[in-house]
């Protein structure tokens, strides 16, 4: 049987309005329960921010989920709301110390099924990598960071030290995109989640190509993009002409920027079996990761079936996106071949 590692869920631990109040900064979120438990939702202060369902906090009904869609191991990572990248600093480490093991707590009940990746207290760099160190060493199998601290992208010398930690010390990072870009012309529709997102995942993406970063980073950071890079592979072609034809793009790349997707992953989460055979096009087999954004709307609500039933990929690659690029990206017991 096929292996089939989850790598991109996520999770909300039981925070209440007192928990969240004592950290002391704005609009800190909390969880709202509903009296059934079967429901809840996020609360940033006073403000609803969205609705959510009770796998998002509770890991034995995870399990359950997990078990009908013949899943067998999910790794799980916060919510971006939850990051902290605004608060203080010595605020953000406290809270993602607290976080991180709250999730360890979550996965607990199934260890050999749950996995966490831990967040860190990206807006100063020395607390960032020390709180990666950590969590790594007691037990989480990487870390999740957003693509953006402020306006400081990947490219930003403190994120790429950062980046560099976590290649020297062997820890992967999972890259997802958080405050999107709007200036308030995305008001309805899910706009900001359908149209920025993707581009910010792109950003962050072409931030550490154009700007040489890749160059400064050691090539062992296992390093992985949601949502399928966004609008990364689609763009590719555009970004490789421009490169071409225009000096300030190629001013800080010394190479084609198409030459660097051995640098980084992508997860599967892209929902649709054309745009999956583009991306395995463009990134290669090895690099494309089942990833579902469960439990969330937005996810692929029933995991691995756009790979599992995807008419183009052989046997081989359907294993590695399955599972077999997860185990050896995070370097899992699973881990086959």
């Amino acid at each position: 049987m096929t292996l089939r590692i989850d790598m991109h869920s996520h999770f909300f631990p039981t925070i209440s309005r007192e928990e969240a109040a004592q950290v002391g900064q704005p609009d800190v979120p909390w969880l709202a329960v509903s009296d059934d438990g079967e429901t809840g939702t996020i609360m940033l202060g006073d403000r609803a921010f969205r609705p959510v369902n009770r796998p998002l906090w509770d890991p034995r009904r995870r399990l359950e989920q997990m078990d009908e869609q013949r899943i067998d191991v999910q790794l799980m990572c916060a919510t971006p709301v939850m990051f902290g990248y605004r608060y203080d600093a010595s605020t953000a480490w406290q809270w993602a110390q607290r976080i991180n093991d709250k999730a360890l707590e979550l996965c607990a009940v199934a260890p050999d099924r749950l996995r966490a990746l831990a967040q860190v207290p990206l807006q100063d760099i020395e607390l960032a990598c020390q709180e990666a160190s950590r969590a790594h060493a007691s037990g989480h199998c990487g870390v999740q960071i957003g693509n953006h601290v402020g306006a400081r992208d990947l490219d930003d010398e403190g994120l790429v030290q950062f980046l560099c930690h976590c290649a020297n010390e062997g820890i992967p990072v999972l890259v997802h995109p958080w405050d999107m870009m709007t200036d308030g012309r995305m008001k309805k529709w899910m706009l900001p989640w359908l149209v920025a997102m993707p581009a910010e995942t792109q950003l962050g993406i072409l931030s550490l190509i154009l700007s040489g970063a890749f160059e400064r980073i050691p090539r062992s950071l296992k390093l992985c993009f949601a949502h399928g890079g966004g609008s990364f592979a689609f763009l590719l072609g555009r970004v490789d002409n421009a490169w071409r034809h225009r000096d300030i793009v190629r001013e800080d790349c010394p190479k084609l920027p198409s030459s660097y997707v051995d640098r980084f992953s992508v997860d599967s989460a892209v929902f649709d079996a054309k745009s999956l055979s583009l991306l395995v096009d463009v990134m290669g087999e090895e690099r494309v990761l089942l990833g579902s954004d469960y439990p969330y709307p937005l996810g692929e609500q029933s995991i691995g079936a756009l790979v599992e039933n995807h008419g183009g990929l052989s046997d081989q690659a359907k294993g590695r996106i399955l599972g077999g690029n997860a185990a050896r990206f995070f370097s899992l017991p699973q881990a086959v071949g």
